[in-house]
C-alpha cells in the first residue's frame, strides 16, 4: 500500500509517499481502508524528530485520524460490516491507503458528511468534547475561554460550548482575521494577544465584570499560564492542551489554592487503548448526532492530495490555517 514515509527527520523534504507493507487485522482489530486523513501539529513534530510515536505504532508513518470503510477484521472483531463508513483516532501510521485499529476506536461517520469532511473530525472534536466536558465538567451557562480559536481544536470547542449553552471568548497571537470568521462558528468575544497574554486576562475581567471565566481550553502552552490564572474565577478549571508557545513556566501556587483551581493535563495520543475508547465512545454518543443534524460543523482550511503531502506541511507550518488540512488518500 501507500503511505506517507518520514525517510529522515528535519524538513519536509524528508517526507514521501512510499510503497510499505499492508497491516493485517487480527484479534478484535479492524483494518480501515482509508479515504482521507488529516494533518495536525503531531505530524510537524514527529517529522522533526520531536516526538516519537507511541510503542506499538509505526515510527516513520505518521498521521493521527482518519475517514474510511471497514475492509476486514480480525477472528474477535464483531460490531463493524466490511464498507462500513467509519472514522476514528489511532496513535499513528493514519496517512496511508490502509490502517489497522481495534474495533471500539472507531465510530459511524454520519451520512451528511463526505470523507474530507469526516477527516476533518475526529482529533479536533474528540478532543475538544474529552477536555471541556469530561476533563473540565464544561456546564450550560458557563463563560470559556478558548486559545487558537481559529485551529482545527478551537474551532470545534467553539462550536461544542455553543451547543452546551456556554460562551466563549477566543484568542488569537496575531491579527483578528481568524476570530471574525470564528463568529459564524458561535464565538461570541474575541482578543488579539500579540505579545501581551495580560490582553487576554483583561478582556475576560471586563467581559465578566471583574469574575473571571470558568473554563479555559490553552492550545498555546506555557507564555499564556500567568495570565490564565488571572483570568480564571474562583474553582475555574485550566485545561493544557498544547505547549506551542513554550512547555515549561512558573507557577504561583498561591493564586492556585487561593482560588481553588484546577489545573489538567490532556493529551489523546499517550492515552491506554482503555481511555481512547471511552473518549470515541463519549465522542460517538454526544457528538455525531449534533454533527449528523448540522449544529456542529467540520471546518476544512484546504485539501490536498497525498502526492503533494510537503506543500501539505508547508501550509500547517505557515500558522495561516482556518481549520483543518485534509489529505484525500484514495478516491
Amino acid at each position: 500500500m501507500r503511505a506517507i514515509k518520514i525517510a529522515f527527520h528535519g524538513g519536509v523534504e524528508g517526507l514521501e509517499v512510499a510503497e510499505v507493507e499492508r497491516p493485517e487485522a487480527v484479534g478484535d482489530r479492524v483494518r480501515v481502508r482509508v479515504r482521507a486523513a488529516a494533518l495536525n501539529r503531531a505530524d510537524l513534530l514527529q517529522r522533526r524528530g520531536a516526538y516519537p510515536a507511541p510503542p506499538g505504532f509505526p515510527a516513520d508513518i505518521p498521521g493521527l485520524e482518519f475517514a474510511g470503510e471497514v475492509e476486514s477484521a480480525g477472528a474477535d472483531a464483531r460490531r463493524w460490516r466490511p464498507g462500513a463508513r467509519v472514522y476514528g483516532i489511532t496513535g499513528g501510521g493514519a496517512q496511508a491507503e490502509y490502517v489497522v485499529v481495534p474495533e471500539n476506536a472507531l465510530a459511524e461517520i454520519p451520512a451528511n458528511l463526505g470523507w474530507e469532511e469526516a477527516a476533518a473530525v475526529p482529533e479536533a472534536f474528540i478532543t475538544a468534547h474529552d477536555a471541556l466536558f469530561t476533563q473540565g465538567n464544561l456546564a450550560m451557562g458557563e463563560r470559556v475561554i478558548v486559545h487558537a480559536a481559529g485551529s482545527g481544536v478551537g474551532l470545534a470547542a467553539v462550536q461544542l460550548a455553543r451547543a452546551a449553552g456556554a460562551q466563549t471568548l477566543g484568542t488569537a497571537r496575531r491579527t483578528a482575521d481568524k476570530l471574525e470568521r470564528a463568529r459564524a462558528y458561535g464565538l461570541d468575544e474575541m482578543c488579539v494577544v500579540k505579545d501581551d497574554p495580560r490582553a487576554f486576562a483583561d478582556a475576560a475581567k471586563a467581559w465578566t465584570n471583574g469574575a473571571g471565566v470558568d473554563v479555559i481550553l490553552d492550545l498555546v502552552g506555557a507564555s499564556y499560564l500567568a495570565a490564565n490564572l488571572d483570568a480564571l474565577a474562583p474553582r475555574g478549571r485550566l485545561l493544557l492542551v498544547g505547549t506551542l508557545a513554550g512547555r515549561s513556566a512558573p507557577l504561583d501556587f498561591r493564586q492556585v489554592m487561593g482560588k481553588r483551581l484546577r489545573l489538567t493535563g490532556t493529551v489523546l495520543r499517550t492515552r491506554s487503548a482503555e481511555e481512547k475508547a471511552r473518549a470515541t465512545r463519549l465522542f460517538a454518543a454526544h457528538v455525531s448526532p449534533l454533527l449528523a443534524r448540522g449544529a456542529l460543523r467540520p471546518v476544512i482550511d484546504s485539501v490536498f492530495d497525498l502526492r503533494d503531502i510537503r506543500a501539505a506541511h508547508e501550509r500547517l507550518e505557515s500558522n495561516e490555517t482556518f481549520g483543518k488540512i485534509v489529505l484525500q488518500v484514495t478516491g
